[in-house]
């Protein structure tokens, strides 16, 4: 069954590291079987309180495959780059 991860970018601090670490990361999802499947900054808030500035979402064939890519070692050793460029959250939605 499908799993998503959606990141939400809530500001970027640093446009250029942000911009290295989207290389680097989108790197490591295709040798986990993860795609993206929708992501930019054309965002339109339908309703409630959401301001992301940006959006990502990867789709794996399963939760434990996608957490198998957040977890992996190649993906860690570029997170760090996420938290110091931005203020982000990133969730993982199985399908049902």
């Amino acid at each position: 069954m499908a799993a998503w991860v959606i990141g939400a970018i809530q500001k970027v601090n640093d446009e250029a590291g942000y911009a290295a670490y989207g290389a680097a990361a989108g790197a490591t999802v295709a040798h986990y079987g993860g795609k993206r499947v929708a992501g930019g900054a054309k965002i339109e808030v339908a309703d409630g309180t959401w301001s992301p500035s940006g959006m990502v979402v990867l789709e794996f064939e399963s939760l434990e495959k996608a957490k198998a890519w957040y977890n992996s070692p190649e993906y860690q050793a570029v997170i760090g780059q996420r938290f110091s460029t931005s203020d982000s959250n990133l969730i993982f939605v199985d399908g049902a």
